[in-house]
């Protein structure tokens, strides 16, 4: 009778586990139900760090690991409803198999390639900005926001020192549309 409970025990356990997500696992996270440019800022590839969180523009982190997909899809459309961004998102979690790093960070608004970009080591602000093919005539520059651990900082990459702000893994940076007199 003991074992028997015990294989009950374990196979329960089991099927709990599976199907959740890991830390150090990649998710590719996309969104509907917004506006096309919105969906630039949030489709993109997030790993899960080893600690079980991912990183979301404007909502920050979010604890990933020890749920399953659909519960975190909910969960980031809730986050995103009670911060009255998004009235009614639908987000759509995959999980990969891998646990490797993905080192990426994610461009969007008005540049001319924007999605994820690929980091590398010592990369900048400006340098991000042109991996993503620079900014469209409407872009401003003088205004380029990036969001990193839930805070946002706004940065003018007419300046020196502001284009030389190191970048980082899952980063989010915005090229936001210039205002009607061109700045």
């Amino acid at each position: 009778m003991k074992t028997i409970l015990t294989l009950i025990v374990g196979a329960l356990t089991l099927a709990n586990s599976f199907g959740q997500i890991r830390p150090s696992q990649t998710l590719k996270i996309s969104i509907t139900g917004v506006p096309t440019s919105e969906q630039a800022r949030l489709n993109s590839t997030y790993p899960v760090s080893a600690t079980g969180y991912i990183n979301m523009w404007i909502i920050g982190q979010i604890k990933a690991s020890g749920i399953t997909e659909a519960q975190l899809a909910a969960s980031i459309a809730e986050k995103f409803k009670a911060a009255q961004i998004y009235t009614s998102p639908v987000f759509q979690v995959l999980g990969s198999n891998s646990t490797k790093d993905v080192l990426v960070f994610t461009v969007g608004g008005q540049v001319r390639g924007p999605g994820q970009k690929a980091w590398i080591e010592g990369m900048t602000l400006y340098s991000a900005v042109q991996a993503a093919g620079g900014e469209t005539p409407y872009g401003a520059i003088n205004r380029v926001k990036l969001y990193r651990d839930g805070e946002v900082k706004t940065y003018n990459l007419n300046i020196d020192k502001d284009k030389n702000v190191k970048i980082y893994t899952s980063d989010l940076i915005d090229v936001p549309q210039k205002s009607w007199i061109g700045r």
